[in-house]
Order: structure tokens, then C-alpha cells, then sequence
């Protein structure tokens, strides 16, 4: 297939009820929030075991293409930066347990209008390592969340309910599929914004691309372990990267759950990310450790030019917000 023009003529759709069922969303991840804190301790509602809180640097290359250029990729530049690297899930669970695994970086003295109406002081991107979100829309992702907080045999139920016995089976294998998929480490597996983001009057998705070659070593027993040896010997870095929106079938906004096809809206590589060289076993290293863990790190912390797009990103900005609220995130 031949790769497709980018284009600005995406649109949002924006449910009647969002607002109201949104506000739904936060109350019942603060709940799971509140009942994990009682028993781990102050943390996130999702995404809460940190494995490493890092200090890198962003370059800006400064010869991409027109339509690239805007906010953060406006201008050749170079940016100070945070990393923070996560599961996915609500507990504190052991390397070896099946889950999603969170890449975000915030990057530092960005400034100019913001995405949430004020302006800015940073440009965060919240990343994981799968390629769409996994579910067309954040009442699916919600529905299933709320019930696995209760238990897995509530969670097998509410999907052969939402999709009758043979479909919530397959959605079930599915699922187990995708949390079990192989992971070699942070250091060289790709992560993706798997929702859209504005990029001026274009939009996009954010992928990272490392320069370490993944390899067909089993999953490492401890990911900060592997990852902070790695640091020790050298700095750590990615491509940034961007895929354009060239239509809604092909590349929609609202749903997802779609993997925009790479054949036809291609990356386009606009920065490297380098995760310095150190030591996080240090004092230092701790005491920055704990900054991260504090901090926010927020796709709606970002320009009003990244703007995030789609019914997916709508939902994280007022669950995220309960949940920083509710941890007393700076």
C-alpha cells in the first residue's frame, strides 16, 4: 500500500453524556485508589508500581518536514527530562506477573499555552508498550477494570455478559494474550502513545523507538535491575516519533482500539529521547526516584498544540486529575 498524505481533516466526537459519565469514572478509580493505599501505601490509581524514576534529555531535530513542526517540534532544541517506568496495573505485583508496562516522560521548561486552558511548564507523554490502546473506547476499558478490581472470575463474567458466552471467551483469550506477550526490557522495546494527540492542526500518535536490539532472552527477573546496569555503562536512548492521522478509516480518532497501519501512515522520526548514564541506587538517584513517584506525568500536561484527542483521552484528563488529587500529586 502506498503511504497516505497526512491530513488535518480529523474530527472528535463528543458523546452527549461525557462530562457526567466521566465524573462517574474518577469517583469509582479513586475508590480502587483508596482501597490500595489502605493496604500498599499512598500511590496511583493505575500504573502504580514504579520501577524507576530517571533523569534524561530531549533533542529536537530541526529539519522535519512542515507539517511536523509545531509545539514541541516547532524548533531545534534540547530539553532536560524526567522518565518514569511503570506497570499498568492497580497493585504493587512481582516483574514476572502478566501486565502492561508504562514508558512516560515529561519534558522540562516547555512553555506557552496548555492543552487544559492555562499555560504550561512541561510537555508529558504518557506511553505504553502496545501499539493501540486494546479497547475501542474508555467505557469498554472502564467496564472490565471495575470488575477485575473485584476479582477475575467478575471480570470473565462481565464479559460474557457484554459480549455473549463464545464472544466474552474470545475476548478473554484476547486479553490473556496480550498481558502475557514477551517483554525484553526497557531499554529496547518500542512504546506508543496508542491514542491520538494534536500536533498543531494535524494529529498523531507518539511512538519511541529504541536504539538497543531487542533480543530472545527470556523476560528479565527484575526490569529495574535490568535497566540500571545498563545505566551504570551508558546512557539509554530512543527515537521520537510520530504517525499522522491521513484519515478516519484508516487512521480513526475516536476508536482506540485500531493500529493505525505503519504501510500507510508511516513514523516520522522528530527527536531522540537519551536516558542519561547514573547510578539509582545512589543517594542522588533515590532522592530523585521519589521526586518522579510525586510527580504528575499527564498527556494534559502538555501545549495547547498536543492537545490529546479522542474519547480515550477525554476520560484520562478527569480520572487522572481525581487520582492526583486524591494522592496530593505536585
Amino acid at each position: 500500500m502506498a503511504n497516505r498524505a497526512p491530513s488535518t481533516a480529523w474530527r472528535e466526537v463528543v458523546a452527549a453524556d461525557e462530562a457526567e459519565r466521566f465524573a462517574g469514572y474518577a469517583a469509582s478509580f479513586v475508590e480502587i485508589q483508596r482501597a490500595r493505599t489502605a493496604k500498599l501505601g499512598k500511590g496511583r490509581a493505575v500504573h502504580r508500581k514504579q520501577h524507576l524514576g530517571l533523569l534524561a534529555r530531549v533533542d529536537i531535530e530541526g529539519d522535519v518536514p512542515l507539517h511536523a513542526r509545531h509545539g514541541l517540534f516547532a524548533r531545534a532544541g534540547t530539553y532536560d527530562a524526567w522518565v518514569r517506568l511503570s506497570n499498568g496495573g492497580a497493585d504493587s505485583l512481582d516483574d514476572k506477573a502478566p501486565d502492561v508496562r508504562g514508558f512516560a516522560f515529561k519534558v522540562l521548561a516547555v512553555t506557552g499555552p496548555g492543552a487544559l486552558g492555562a499555560s504550561t511548564e512541561s510537555q508529558d507523554f504518557a506511553l505504553i508498550n502496545r501499539v493501540s490502546f486494546g479497547f475501542p473506547n474508555s467505557a469498554a476499558f472502564v467496564g472490565l477494570v471495575l470488575e477485575a478490581s473485584k476479582s477475575p472470575v467478575a471480570a470473565a463474567r462481565h464479559l460474557v455478559k457484554k459480549h455473549g458466552f463464545f464472544g466474552g471467551v474470545r475476548e478473554l483469550a484476547r486479553l490473556q494474550k496480550s498481558f502475557a506477550q514477551k517483554f525484553t526490557g526497557f531499554a529496547t522495546e518500542h512504546f506508543h502513545s496508542a491514542a491520538p494527540i494534536a500536533c498543531g492542526p494535524y494529529a498523531v500518535r507518539v511512538r519511541i523507538r529504541p536504539h538497543a536490539a531487542a533480543n530472545d532472552a527470556k523476560q528479565p527477573k527484575v526490569l529495574a535491575h535490568e535497566l540500571a546496569r545498563r545505566l551504570l555503562a551508558g546512557p539509554v536512548t530512543y527515537d521520537i516519533q510520530l504517525q499522522f492521522f491521513v484519515d478516519e478509516a484508516i487512521t480513526p480518532i475516536e476508536d482506540a482500539s485500531t493500529e493505525w497501519p505503519e504501510s500507510e501512515a508511516p513514523y516520522l522520526t522528530v527527536g531522540r529521547l537519551t536516558i542519561l548514564a547514573q547510578d539509582v541506587d545512589s543517594a542522588e538517584g533515590k532522592v530523585h526516584a521519589a521526586r518522579v513517584e510525586a510527580a504528575k506525568f499527564d498527556p494534559w500536561c502538555a501545549l495547547a498544540e498536543h492537545r490529546p484527542l479522542g474519547d480515550v483521552m477525554r476520560a484520562r484528563k478527569v480520572v487522572y486529575f481525581a487520582s492526583q488529587t486524591e494522592r496530593g500529586a505536585v
